[in-house]
């Protein structure tokens, strides 16, 4: 009885060490078929007129080609075209141009993408000392998060109203 417990026991502690953390990020690498892939589409409609359909375009988009995304904004009451982008919105336009009165770059994504790079390259892929599940961009970026009680706190000492703070 003694010899099956420790026997589990060992078991247990080795178990998880073998998967090397692997379960976590399982991942289709091969080129096969991906059963998650393959969606119904939806039904098939004849049109109100025939004239009005959208001449055949390849690489675009079918009419009954799923797009839970559109269709997910439309069960909650929103407007399904919202997904398609089309530049600034006019609910949005005082905003951008409010934000961009200092001027703009065309190519802060690329910019910002760099940065990210050299920061978390800085820092170190090697993560020695670290146990447990971190990864490199949380370890990188932890000194510039910002705590929200102590933020809350300064705000109410300065005589700011926070109605919406939780309590803490």
């Amino acid at each position: 009885m003694r010899r099956g417990i420790i026997a589990l026991t060992i078991l247990i502690l080795a178990l998880p060490a073998c998967g090397n953390g692997k379960l976590s990020r399982i991942k289709n690498t091969s080129n096969g078929p991906d059963e998650f892939t393959v969606l119904p589409s939806k039904p098939l409609q004849t049109p109100d007129s025939y004239n009005s359909l959208p001449a055949p375009t390849p690489g675009v988009a079918n009419l009954v080609d799923a797009n839970p995304r559109a269709d997910g904004i439309a069960a909650l009451g929103g407007n399904p075209a919202a997904t398609v982008p089309s530049g600034i919105s006019g609910s949005n336009a005082g905003l951008v141009n409010h934000a961009q009165r200092h001027g703009s770059s065309p190519v802060i994504r690329q910019q910002l993408a760099a940065e990210d790079a050299d920061t978390r390259r800085s820092y170190g892929r090697v993560n020695l000392f670290n146990l447990g599940r971190n990864d490199d961009y949380t370890n990188a970026y932890s000194k510039q998060w910002l705590d929200a009680q102590a933020e809350k706190q300064r705000m109410q000492r300065s005589g700011a109203v926070t109605p919406s703070a939780p309590p803490g």
